[in-house]
């Protein structure tokens, strides 16, 4: 993935992660490139980019070669599960993860309606109200997220705080229509 030492040769050959480090963190490249990397956290390979998840954003290859992280670079980590991943490695890439047992959406609409209460020109007094009453009968009285898990059938599991966070979204975007006039 990073690239190897030909024991015979001596040399070196570098593998798939490393020449489209390269790639992406070249000085002439001006445009913004995304590094996606999509699979499961293998302890080996994600220890490898502890260099580049630091403060020094460097790839530090096995040949002693140093590839700076440019600023128009960006990394995404697209995983399943953290079981692989060292704490050292979670705590770099910011990675917060909470049960939705534990914590669950009515948290977010809170923050959500006291964040637009403290800005008074963004919201009506009862909006409020009336969003909390709305969640109550519509969302939280019938279970909805049992309803739909239970009907229908999605090719992407999708967590109710996710579900949530969209709805808000959507009425910050009708919302903000009326606040504009």
């Amino acid at each position: 993935m990073y690239g190897v030492m030909n024991t015979i040769t001596g040399e070196w050959l570098p593998g798939v992660f490393s020449e489209i480090w390269k790639k992406c963190n070249d000085k002439k490249n001006k445009n913004i490139s995304w590094i996606v990397c999509d699979g499961p956290v293998d302890a080996i390979w994600i220890e490898n980019l502890n260099t580049v998840l630091d403060d020094n954003k460097i790839l530090t290859l096995a040949n002693a070669e140093r590839i700076p992280m440019t600023d128009n670079c960006k990394m995404v980590f697209e995983v399943e599960n953290l079981n692989n991943a060292s704490p050292a490695t979670v705590s770099r890439c910011g990675i917060i993860f909470v049960s939705d047992s534990d914590l669950s959406w009515r948290p977010l609409v809170d923050t959500w309606i006291k964040d637009r209460q403290e800005e008074k020109t963004v919201c009506n007094p009862d909006e409020g109200n009336w969003v909390t009453d709305f969640t109550d009968k519509y969302i939280q009285g019938p279970d909805l997220f049992k309803i739909l898990d239970k009907d229908y059938h999605y090719v992407m599991p999708v967590l109710p705080v996710v579900r949530i966070n969209q709805m808000l979204n959507l009425l910050t975007a009708i919302l903000k229509l009326y606040i504009e006039r």
